[in-house]
């Protein structure tokens, strides 16, 4: 376990591995069903998840980040 210096954030806006961010967009149905997609592009979810909403058999929509 590696020890933090103190005022060193959290870590993921500095981890080099990462070339992007991935957002997880997770639609939940009336019928207790869900569906999950990734996308790189927060933007892209947030369309995605604004388009399902507007589906009658839809419960709500969920964009959140992931790594």
């Amino acid at each position: 376990m590696l020890k933090k210096r103190s005022g060193q954030s959290s870590g993921l806006e500095h981890d080099r591995r990462r070339k992007h961010r991935h957002w997880q967009v997770t639609v939940y149905y009336k019928d207790g069903e869900k569906f999950a997609r990734v996308y790189i592009d927060r933007e892209r979810a947030t369309r995605f998840a604004e388009r399902q909403k507007r589906s009658p058999v839809v419960k709500s929509a969920r964009v959140m980040e992931v790594n």
